[in-house]
């Protein structure tokens, strides 16, 4: 493995092999498995499990690492091409990233979209012109569209508590209270259509998930015998759900215009997952969230709380998850 930047990169046989890695590592860890090796973290934006399980994965395979956060405590990183750099950042991601790189063996980036043009953040535009300066194995830590290490994390939770291959898996969008980044739900959607799930979209009008993230997603589908479609009718999405997976995100109607994307959420309270969302699902039905979550806002405690959730258990399994990135791009 060269980089790890998006699951559409590898086969169904090689996640499941990568899954395979994580599990043994977990059990029986190799403590010198990465001795000596260095790992970068650069973090344009916050992370609590994204950082704290990179760090303590790297610590538990022999290695170290350290954590650059542009602006605190470090230069202003630009990240735009072409720019005129008369404002706040003092120093370019051209610059700034192959020192730093230089200084690793491998490097991890988290760039959240700038959430103003969609065609833009759809291209990954910034953390493809950063990726192009380093030669080092990258990681992509959370990008404007994808986020890799959470669905890794998230298919082994399903591979481990037996959820079958082709089980109903409903990605529904919850309620918040500002816009946030479609990079979970655009990676859920192509996780678990890669995993060959019956995967169902469940959004109300004004939030349909880009074309492009629904093509890439229903090519993986059709690979793996799955399918995936959209709908904003939640009893029918629900009905007979094994799994059901909630996230928030913006408006891709108003992409970029948050007054007209706030109008549009500003009476749907009541997409907030509730113990009677499950009145229908499979008997054994899940619920998962890639965290953080607003409580009794996009979730009730009840459903947190309850004996449904393994939000915990997607959490803790970004550690092992990660470990097997790691060992693959590090260990010799």
């Amino acid at each position: 493995m060269k980089n790890f930047l998006d699951l559409a990169d590898f086969s169904r046989e090689e996640v499941l092999d990568l899954i395979a890695l994580a599990r043994r590592l977990e059990t029986h860890p190799e403590p010198q498995a990465l001795a000596r090796k260095i790992l970068g973290l650069v973090f344009f934006n916050p992370s609590l499990r994204t950082l704290s399980s990179f760090q303590v994965a790297m610590m538990k395979l022999g290695g170290s690492s350290f954590v650059i956060t542009p602006g605190q405590g470090t230069w202003q990183l630009e990240t735009k091409l072409g720019a005129v750099m008369n404002g706040a950042a003092a120093e370019h991601v051209r610059e700034g990233l192959p020192v730093l790189a230089s200084y690793c063996d491998a490097l991890g980036i988290r760039a959240f979209a700038e959430g103003k043009d969609l065609h833009y953040d759809l291209a990954e535009t910034n953390f493809r012109a950063m990726a192009s300066v380093v030669d080092k194995p990258l990681i992509n830590l959370e990008s404007a569209i994808n986020h890799p290490c959470q669905s890794l994390a998230d298919w082994k939770t399903m591979e481990e508590i037996g959820v079958p291959q082709r089980a109903k898996f409903v990605l529904s969008w919850v309620t918040h209270p500002r816009v946030t980044p479609i990079a979970v739900p655009s990676a859920t959607v192509h996780m678990a259509a890669h995993r060959g799930m019956e995967v169902v979209v469940l959004r109300p009008e004004g939030f349909a998930l880009p074309p492009e993230i629904m093509d890439k997603a229903r090519a993986a589908a059709a690979a793996a015998g799955g399918s995936v479609r959209e709908t904003s009718q939640r009893d029918e999405a629900l009905a007979g759900a094994h799994v059901i997976y909630a996230k928030e995100w913006g408006s891709t109607t108003h992409y970029g215009d948050t007054a007209g994307d706030a109008a549009l959420r500003a009476n749907l309270a009541d997409w907030c997952v509730r113990d009677d969302w499950f009145a229908n699902t499979h008997a054994d039905c899940k619920f998962m969230h890639c965290l953080p979550v607003r409580r009794n806002v996009a979730v009730a405690d009840e459903v947190l709380d309850g004996s449904r959730s393994i939000v915990q258990r997607e959490a803790h399994n970004r550690l092992p998850a990660q470990m097997a990135v790691l060992h693959r791009l590090l260990a010799r």
